[in-house]
């Protein structure tokens, strides 16, 4: 069996083509030694595999813009309006979470400023907060309290 090319030899196309054939013979030649139904059920799995190959590029067809004019006007259908389009929304989400990541940042920094200040500048010493009879005092003065 002689593989016959449609494309030119040169080209990847081609080659995958030829590969293809030669794959295909020396399963053929094996297939005749199975049991009938292992060979059906290579057969429905070839089935299958032609139906979901890929469409060679050359029978693709390309997509051109499309202008639509509609009285003076002309609206400009796909192509760089389009995807600039859809890039805007993802820009702006991104630019979005930046922000609210920087203004969070902002208030945790100026709490914890407070917080060190209030430490800072009240009457106790900081390492009055650390000691375990001060926790117990104020729980003994706020019961006392009410």
């Amino acid at each position: 069996m002689k593989p016959t090319n449609s494309a030119p030899s040169g080209s990847a196309v081609a080659f995958e083509e030829q590969f293809g054939r030669r794959v295909a013979a020396r399963l053929s030649a094996g297939n005749m030694e199975l049991p009938h139904e292992f060979g059906e059920r290579l057969r429905a799995a070839r089935v299958q595999a032609l139906a979901r190959r890929k469409v060679a590029p050359e029978l693709r067809t390309a997509s051109a813009p499309v202008v639509v004019s509609y009285g003076r006007t002309a609206i400009l259908g796909g192509g760089w309006w389009t995807r600039i389009g859809s890039v805007v929304p993802l820009v702006a989400l991104v630019a979005g979470l930046m922000a609210i990541s920087v203004i969070q940042e902002d208030r945790r920094t100026d709490e914890l400023a407070e917080v060190d200040s209030a430490l800072l500048t009240d009457d106790l010493p900081p390492a009055a907060y650390t000691d375990p009879g001060f926790a117990q005092f104020l729980k003994t003065s706020d019961a006392a309290e009410r």
